[in-house]
């Protein structure tokens, strides 16, 4: 009799237990099938004047486990034919229907490799689970979206320092901080600038032209180390030169590197002394900010070029990544594939070349 008693107050301690951890369980049916998407596929045009309308409301059945859990559901999405090879999870939610505006939608379909202005499909899923693991998943069908992608606006990065002043700034001053170019794809944050910098000229990265208090991003290096890493923090200390000079800046938000060259530029083609073989080196001079070159030329072509930044860059063997042809006012610093200067005469030239912050290049070729 005592064992009887024993049994029933185990079987109604354990009812209690059970009782009290799930009060928010959700029960469901026996059996085990995955959620089941019931919106159909579409074609959408993205329009940037209406980003914060609704663009896509995903829709399914719930997923049915032969257990009472709660079930929980993650959104991924990928661009077609990539077998969600690396998906991203665009929407988390214990509902079934998820619900992205305009912007929302347009960045992860930027974010997934889709051009603006271009149309392509993406792929959507839904990955049920249970548990605070996430145990259990079960994987929808897929539905495709036909989508035609607006231009995300590019992310902005400034530079702040002592270089401020010989650019018409106050130095160290944020909200007169110069805008870097933009190099990313609409996804990523990747800037460069063209800067000359004296030998103790500190500066850093910040993500507006605007007080410091107020900043979200405020780059610099973790104690003062010039080792390409930055860090987002207030504290962080300045980004330094080796020494004086004019300097290439290239700077990866995502990933928190950046690099500094100083820059060598000279004169190379067949009417310079050393022909196509290697650059003529030109003379910097700080004050001016430009670099300059006296030289006998004789009949033929050349350009200019800055063979160290291009290897220093992008690796050995990209010598010519960084040249200014002749393309007049449309000149610029980094390779756009520009047609040497050409009909050059024999005699004694002054050459100079300056470069702006945005890096585009002013040239003159003067003959005596």
């Amino acid at each position: 009799m005592k064992n009887i008693v024993r049994i029933l107050i185990v079987v109604f301690l354990a009812l209690f237990v059970s009782c009290e951890r799930n009060d928010e369980v959700v029960f469901v049916e026996d059996g085990v099938k995955e959620p089941t998407i019931v919106t159909a596929n579409e074609r959408i045009v993205l329009n940037k004047a209406f980003a914060e309308n609704t663009a896509v409301t995903l829709v399914w059945e719930d997923a049915v486990y032969d257990i009472s859990t709660p079930v929980s559901y993650v959104i991924e999405l990928a661009a077609s034919g990539t077998s969600f090879a690396e998906p991203s999870i665009v929407g988390e939610t214990s509902e079934r229907f998820y619900s992205w505006s305009v912007k929302e939608f347009n960045d992860a379909v930027i974010n997934a490799g889709l051009k603006p202005d271009e149309e392509a499909a993406v792929d959507l899923r839904v990955v049920s689970s249970v548990g605070v693991d996430n145990g259990i998943a079960l994987t929808s069908g897929v539905n495709v979206y036909t989508v035609v992608p607006y231009p995300n606006e590019a992310p902005k990065l400034f530079l702040v320092g002592a270089f401020q002043a010989y650019y018409g700034k106050s130095a160290w001053t944020p909200t007169e901080a110069i805008e870097m170019n933009y190099l990313g794809d609409g996804s990523t944050q990747v800037y460069e600038a063209y800067v000359k910098l004296g030998n103790d000229d500190g500066f850093k990265f910040i993500s507006a032209a605007a007080d410091w208090s107020v900043l979200d991003g405020n780059y610099g290096t973790d104690g003062g180390a010039q080792n390409g890493v930055i860090v987002n923090s207030g504290g962080s200390s300045d980004v330094k030169p080796s020494a004086e000079g004019f300097y290439y800046v290239k700077v990866d938000i995502d990933n928190l590197t950046y690099q500094l060259i100083k820059m060598d530029w000279g004169i190379i083609g067949s009417a310079t002394a050393n022909g196509w073989d290697r650059e003529t080196s030109m003379t910097y001079d700080f004050e001016s900010n430009s670099f300059a070159i006296t030289e006998t030329l004789v009949v033929g072509e050349m350009k200019f070029r800055s063979k160290n930044t291009g290897n220093e860059i992008f690796g050995s063997g990209e010598d010519w990544k960084f040249n200014v042809g002749n393309s007049g006012d449309e000149a610029v610093a980094i390779d756009t594939g520009d047609d040497n200067f050409m009909g050059i005469l024999p005699g004694d030239y002054d050459i100079s070349l300056s470069i702006d912050f945005d890096g585009k290049a002013v040239t003159e070729i003067t003959k005596k």
